[in-house]
């Protein structure tokens, strides 16, 4: 016997390894690919200029997106897009314009101020700027928002500080 001979048996052995090197890289580097969120993560004021973007433009479905499932009610997505469109429409809703200001981070809670100019049939006929502020949480490794609130002149010296009088 050669010694050729004795190689060919190992080279279909070594096509296989190769092959299960090459199939476990593979799939590690989808399993961290898996790992990585596809968009970035968003800070705090972005996802409430997300939102507050999301709803100007009539896209309730993206705007579902910000929300925690608290502020959802655990609802589906199509269900309180669906159950907010119609609510946008009923009361002839329009965002004008928006200014998310800086917020303010403690620990798994953030809160951010945000003036809005809108418009609806029942609440604000005139148009009127509303002090907003956001409270978001940490949902899934992501910030969401999980409440909404008007401020009271007297609460807006603290998040809007040229509005002090």
């Amino acid at each position: 016997m050669n010694g050729v001979g004795l190689i060919r048996p190992i080279r279909p052995i070594c096509r296989i390894a190769l092959c299960w090197v090459f199939a476990i890289q593979l799939a590690a580097a989808c399993a961290a690919a898996a790992e990585t969120p596809s968009t970035p993560e968003l800070g705090p004021e972005a996802t409430v200029r997300r939102y507050l973007t999301a709803l100007k433009g009539g896209d309730f479905a993206a705007a579902y997106d910000c929300l925690s499932e608290g502020m959802v009610q655990h609802k589906s997505r199509d269900a309180w897009a669906k159950e907010t469109q119609w609510t946008a429409q009923m009361s002839d809703t329009k965002i004008l314009e928006f200014h998310v200001y800086p917020g303010k981070i403690e620990g798994d809670k953030a809160r951010v101020p945000d003036l809005l100019s809108s418009q609806d049939k029942f609440l604000n006929q005139l148009g009127l700027p509303e002090h907003e502020l956001y409270t978001l949480i940490r949902e899934h490794g992501r910030w969401k928002i999980d409440q909404q609130q008007l401020l009271e002149r007297s609460e807006q010296g603290a998040w809007f500080p040229a509005q002090e009088k």
